[in-house]
């Protein structure tokens, strides 16, 4: 990653220009058969990783990123996960790689355990393993990388929205060698052992960490070999222009100029204060650059986001609006620039507190579509719920006396948009391939019952297309546990695009007693919830996008059969359904 500070003090971050300026030689064929074997690559090391782990984090919820990287730390490709981690991983790799002393120390059957947040761009909880590559004549030809983020790294609490120093939220290793020459560091190995709460999680999903980078490095080994150094990297720089030239293509199509988008968080988890914020786009030809240096400075509270964060979440946000379809390499990053100024909320320096990063960086994604849409806004989605409402519950089974821990996103509305309804209880974009943890799973592994599990009627957003609708989920629980509750966009309704309405319902959670008292909870740590009572999380739906006046009465019918909405929420908002007798006595 370049990056380069000017005379006001702003950061400009770019990815590594193109070697050949678009006349690489290779063969397109076997260019795009080396792409998809890549891909393929990077598949078998989440499939390796979930097959292996222990916590339904990672096997079910897909709380993690794989990723495979050239010498030159540039993308190669990556598993469909995790989108906000892809971004970041190289960031991961370049600084795990100068902790040790630089990659001319390293060995083959080395593992490098780092999870530095301002170089991972994530809560320590996020962990990372890089696996330097080498073919058999010693030479270093990539790295395999996997950050997944674990159930405890022995901060204050399992999981935190009241840190107000990083040193709080968990121990920092800050590029360590796991393995030297394949061979376990028993030391190392100990001391993670030694600073978290639930040792017996933690090391079973290092383990399958380590599993998933070594099957990536086999096959990217084995890939070289078949092909030959040479045409392996002519081939790579076909790819990477490939994937530059198809973003550009559609940033040309846009009107040069500076679009403006706001975003406001709730609170930064210690302040009870509102935190409003604006981006701008700016598009120059077929460059696009995302300016935070008007971002509020850092906050006493864990909602800071570290600089590989900030990146990540534009990368994505762009690749998604005009990647096409493909999958993200270091070329689809070349035309995206982003400005930020050190100090402030976009760009936490040591010691700010990190842990809710996420929140800033999934409405950052949400603003830069905002921003947009100014220039056209057929080409993108009215705002979502705009979080993932996460919920981390712990506690200590009576009858064994052993501790346990189960954590889990939960899915809201996403937005309406031009080309038709916004989906239903789908993970924020951000996490757009993660899924939620069955009930059966979630049942024998912790001690509740999932009593309601169902769409929440009239949480959609009015519009021509409707938002989809969010969650409404009670667990009731067979034992005393802990809950760290994550919300945020719970004061500020989503926002709908060209005449699309608010969404109609935000994110929510409630702690009902044993005698039946509702208590709010948004960001709280360590809420005790008794035997008995039940917590329940209501998610929100997203924004409309047209005009409700234009929606097709046959579709607020069976909006209405279906019980996505109820009467009441059809006439209040499309009372042109209900003109005519046919579909008066439809509704009845």
């Amino acid at each position: 990653m370049n990056a380069a500070t000017d005379e006001a003090g702003t950061r400009v971050y770019r990815a590594a220009p193109s070697k050949t300026a678009g006349a690489s030689d290779a063969d397109p064929v076997t260019t795009e058969i080396l792409r998809h074997a890549l891909n393929s690559a990077a598949n078998q090391m989440r499939r390796a990783l979930v097959r292996t782990a222990f916590s339904p984090t990672i096997y079910e919820v897909l709380d993690f990123a794989a990723a495979i990287y050239d010498r030159e730390i540039r993308m190669l490709a990556q598993t469909p996960t995790l989108p906000l981690f892809m971004g970041t991983m190289n960031f991961c790799i370049e600084f795990a790689v100068e902790a040790v002393g630089g990659a001319g120390v390293l060995e083959p059957g080395d593992i490098i355990l780092y999870n530095d947040p301002f170089g991972t761009g994530s809560h320590q909880q996020d962990v990372a393993l890089i696996m330097p590559v080498y073919l058999s004549d010693g030479g270093l030809i990539g790295y395999t990388a996997i950050k997944a983020h674990i159930q405890d790294i022995g901060g204050k609490d399992p999981y935190s929205t009241d840190t107000v120093d990083v040193l709080q939220e968990g121990t920092i290793f800050p590029g360590l060698r796991l393995y030297r020459r394949g061979k376990r560091v028993d030391d190392i190995h100990r001391l993670m052992i030694a600073n978290t709460r639930f040792p017996k999680y933690v090391i079973g999903d290092v383990d399958a960490m380590v599993v998933g980078v070594r099957a990536g490095a086999a096959e990217l080994v084995r890939l070289v070999e078949l092909r030959g150094r040479d045409v392996f990297e002519a081939c790579v720089e076909r790819m990477f222009d490939h994937g530059e030239a198809l973003i550009r293509s559609y940033f040309e199509k846009i009107p040069d100029g500076r679009y403006v988008g706001y975003g406001r968080m709730d609170n930064n988890g210690v302040d009870k204060e509102p935190i409003p914020f604006e981006l701008a786009l700016e598009v120059e030809g077929s460059t696009v650059r995302v300016d935070y240096s008007k971002s509020p400075p850092m906050q006493g509270g864990p909602v800071n986001c570290p600089i590989a964060s900030t990146v990540s979440a534009t990368r994505m946000a762009i690749m998604m609006i005009a990647g096409g379809g493909d999958m993200a390499t270091e070329g689809h990053f070349r035309p995206v620039e982003v400005i930020t100024r050190p100090g402030t909320m976009f760009d936490a320096q040591w010691p700010a507190p990190t842990f809710l990063y996420f929140l800033p960086a999934m409405q950052a994604m949400e603003v830069i579509w905002r921003a947009m849409s100014e220039a056209m806004p057929e080409a993108v989605p009215a705002s979502s719920n705009g979080d993932i409402v996460a919920t981390v519950w712990w506690g200590q089974n009576s009858e064994t006396g052993e501790g346990w821990a189960e954590g889990m996103p939960h899915m809201g509305g996403q937005g309406g948009h031009a080309g038709g309804d916004g989906c239903s209880t789908l993970m924020h974009i951000m996490e757009s391939a993660t899924r939620n943890t069955p009930c059966e799973v979630f049942e024998s592994r912790a001690p509740w019952l999932i009593e309601k599990f169902e769409l929440a009627p009239d949480s959609c957003g009015p519009g021509k297309f409707r938002s989809g609708l969010g969650l409404d989920m009670h667990y009731t629980m067979l034992d005393d546990s802990w809950v760290t509750i994550v919300i945020d966009r719970h004061t500020s309704k989503p926002w709908g695009l060209a005449g699309g309405g608010e969404g109609s319902r935000v994110n929510l959670s409630y702690l009902r007693g044993k005698d039946g008292q509702r208590t709010l909870h948004t960001k709280v740590t360590r809420l005790k919830v008794e035997k008995g009572a039940t917590l329940e999380i209501l998610t929100g739906g997203g924004g409309g996008f047209g005009p409700p006046s234009e929606r097709a009465v046959d579709s607020v019918l069976e909006d209405l059969r279906e019980g996505y909405i109820t009467e009441s929420h059809a006439r209040q908002h499309y009372p042109h359904a209900f003109a005519g007798s046919s579909a008066r006595s439809a509704a009845e």
